[in-house]
């Protein structure tokens, strides 16, 4: 397993760098990092817009910066990515019912792929 991986799977948030650092909680799924952004959830601005973004991911033991490294940003099509927004919805704190549902009409699911 990666340090990438590995600290995405222990810790539920990581940093986006997008117009300033952005916290934002996310899934691993399938060797990449997905996320959502859209009313109701967290706001991530100009992330579907970009090829790329620096991701950085902390130690969930200390809070350290365990990796930083650039993933290539791809808007995901949900209804043939049914198991990863599965998986992102069941990972989503406090989460209402029908979140596949209402982020297919609302949302935008995101899949962060690490660059090699």
């Amino acid at each position: 397993m990666t340090v990438i991986e590995e600290g995405a799977k222990k810790s539920g948030v990581l940093w986006l760098g997008l117009d300033r650092p952005r916290l934002a909680w996310h899934t691993w799924h399938e060797g990449a990092i997905y996320v959502v952004t859209g009313p109701g959830e967290q706001q991530l601005p100009g992330l579907a817009e970009r090829d790329t973004v620096e991701v950085t991911l902390r130690s969930k033991d200390n809070g350290a910066r365990l990796v930083v490294f650039p993933a290539r940003v791809e808007v995901v099509d949900q209804a043939s990515a049914q198991e990863a927004v599965a998986a992102l919805a069941k990972d989503r704190l406090n989460a209402p019912t029908g979140l596949p549902e209402r982020w297919a009409a609302e949302a935008t699911v995101l899949r962060l792929t690490p660059a090699a």
